[in-house]
């Protein structure tokens, strides 16, 4: 099994050099219901980024288990238990990627403003340029959302994860910067703004590889390649 999982790594890892989005990260940040998973899908595909989005998992330990997907059916605790445990899943995930310093997309509502930062700062130490995809929507469009997809969530949890993300979102523009941090409307999922949207991301994850520690990796990499 150890020798399977080696070579996806190397794969993957053979792949990521060549790869334009190599070095690059994006945090996503948005309410449950903002369609941040609708956003993903019409601006980044094609790239080979790496998706890292613990409510993926923790969907999955649920219809393994023959759970329902509505929170609101679940015992609190049992709930928090689930949880955790697609957050290691995924936590080993991102770990592997970045050892391969691969492109990586982090699926998250932005509500935790020092775990981001945390992160972002660990991922620039190695040299990757990080952005942020800030998906908004009302509080009244994120709750019809939320009636109408198959994992629902209490309305309470969707009123304080709104409000936690909407008070994040100054602190984020200090964070990535204006010229990294997009910010796209989905209260309509309108063409026009999809559009823009589409270029500006893939833009960016086209842009060439500026950090200097970033280059020196790549050349190490290629330089064990010709031995």
């Amino acid at each position: 099994m150890k020798e399977n999982l080696l070579d996806v790594f190397t794969d993957m890892l053979s792949e990521g050099v060549y790869d334009p989005s190599i070095f690059k990260a994006f945090f996503l940040a948005g309410g449950p219901g903002s369609g941040k998973s609708y956003v993903v899908r019409r601006t980044t595909g094609g790239f080979g980024m790496k998706l890292i989005n613990p409510d993926t998992a923790f969907e999955k330990i649920l219809r393994d288990a023959g759970r329902d997907l509505d929170m609101r059916k679940m015992d609190p605790d049992e709930r928090d238990n689930l949880r955790l445990r697609a957050k290691n899943i995924t936590n080993a995930q991102m770990k592997l990627y970045i050892d391969g310093r691969l492109g990586l997309i982090l699926d998250g509502t932005g509500k935790d403003y020092n775990k981001i930062s945390t992160i972002k700062k660990q991922l620039d130490t190695l040299g990757y340029d990080s952005y942020m995809i800030f998906v908004n929507t009302s509080l009244e469009v994120a709750l019809d959302r939320n009636e109408k997809r198959a994992r629902k969530l209490p309305d309470d949890m969707v009123k304080k994860s709104w409000n936690d993300v909407q008070s994040n979102m100054g602190k984020f523009q200090g964070l990535f910067g204006t010229g990294n941090m997009i910010i796209v409307d989905n209260n309509r999922a309108d063409e026009d703004i999809m559009t823009l949207a589409q270029k500006r991301i893939r833009k960016s994850i086209t842009q060439p590889i500026r950090n200097t520690r970033a280059k020196a990796w790549i050349k190490r990499e290629l330089e064990k390649r010709k031995r």
